[in-house]
C-alpha cells in the first residue's frame, strides 16, 4: 500500500515544530530542493508551506540563497499555530510563562471593563460556567476535555464582555493558552479550592458591577496558574475535607497578586 501524500499543512506542522523547537535556529538556510527531497512532496507543497511559515516571520526567502530561518523576535508569536507549535518543544515552559504574563496583563482589565457594563446582560451565563468549573474540579476531573471547554468559554466570554476590541482580538490566543496547558499535561485533575473560588468571585463581581473586585478576582485566577508554573508540586494535590468547598476569595485573606508583587489591598 502506498503511503499517504503529504499534504503542505503537514509539511507546514513538522517545519514549524522544528523550528520553533529550534533543530533549525535562526540563521539556518533551507532549500527547497532539500525540503522537496527529504520529505518526498512536490515543490508545490514546500512552497506553500514556506508561504505560511514567511506570513508569520518564521522563514524569509533569499534570491540565490535559500529560506533563511528568522529569529523568534520577528515571529508572529500570538499566532495560535506558532503557539502550539513553541507549547510542543523543549521552550514549553518558557512560553508558558510569558503567555501566563500575557494573560496576567489582560483578563483583570477585561474583568473590570465586563463588570463596568455589570456584564452586558450576560452575567448569569458567566455564573453558571464558574459553577460548572466548581462542580467539575471538586470531582477531580480539572484535567477533562469537559473542564478545559467550561474553562475556555468561562475565559472567552469574560474577553467579550470587555468590550474592548483590542482585548477580543486576543481571544484566540487565550484559548490556545488554556488548551495546550492541558494538552502537555499542566492543568491539575483538582483545581486549587481558592481559585475555584475565584472564577466564582469573577462572575459574580461582574454580574454585580463590582469592578475592584472582579479585578481583584481574575488577577487571583491568572496568579494561580502563574505559581504552578513556579510550583509544580501545587498540581495534582487532592484537596482535604477542611479545604474543600470553602468560601469565595472576597473572603479570603488571601492576595490575588502574582509572584513577587506586593498586595496594595487594605489588610
Amino acid at each position: 500500500m502506498a503511503a499517504a501524500p503529504v499534504l503542505h499543512s503537514d509539511l507546514l506542522d513538522r517545519l514549524g515544530r522544528e523550528i520553533a523547537a529550534g533543530v533549525h535556529p535562526a540563521g539556518t538556510v533551507l532549500t527547497l530542493a532539500r525540503l522537496e527531497a527529504r520529505f518526498g512532496v512536490s515543490r508545490t507543497v514546500v512552497r506553500e508551506a514556506v508561504r505560511v511559515l514567511e506570513s508569520l516571520g518564521m522563514v524569509e526567502p533569499r534570491r540565490r540563497v535559500g529560506v533563511v530561518v528568522q529569529d523568534v523576535s520577528t515571529w508572529t508569536v500570538l499566532d495560535p499555530r506558532v503557539i502550539g507549535w513553541r507549547l510542543a518543544g523543549p521552550g514549553r515552559d518558557a512560553q508558558l510563562r510569558s503567555l501566563t504574563q500575557l494573560r496576567h496583563a489582560v483578563e483583570p482589565t477585561a474583568a473590570r471593563l465586563a463588570a463596568q457594563a455589570r456584564g452586558a446582560g450576560q452575567g448569569p451565563e458567566l455564573v453558571r460556567l464558574a459553577r460548572r468549573l466548581r462542580e467539575l474540579g471538586e470531582q477531580g476531573l480539572g484535567d477533562t476535555e469537559e473542564y478545559l471547554q467550561a474553562d475556555v468559554d468561562f475565559h472567552l466570554l469574560l474577553i467579550r464582555l470587555s468590550g474592548n476590541e483590542m482585548f477580543l482580538g486576543l481571544q484566540r490566543t487565550i484559548a490556545e493558552v488554556l488548551i495546550g496547558r492541558t494538552r502537555v499535561g499542566l492543568t491539575p485533575a483538582w483545581p486549587a479550592p481558592h481559585s475555584l473560588d475565584d472564577h466564582e468571585a469573577v462572575a459574580r463581581a461582574v454580574a454585580a458591577g463590582q469592578e475592584e473586585a472582579a479585578e481583584a478576582a481574575s488577577r487571583a485566577v491568572v496568579a494561580e496558574v502563574w505559581l504552578e508554573l513556579d510550583d509544580p508540586g501545587r498540581r495534582d494535590v487532592a484537596p482535604s475535607r477542611s479545604t474543600a468547598g470553602r468560601g469565595d476569595a472576597a473572603e479570603q485573606a488571601r492576595p490575588g497578586d502574582a509572584p513577587g508583587e506586593v498586595s496594595d489591598a487594605p489588610e
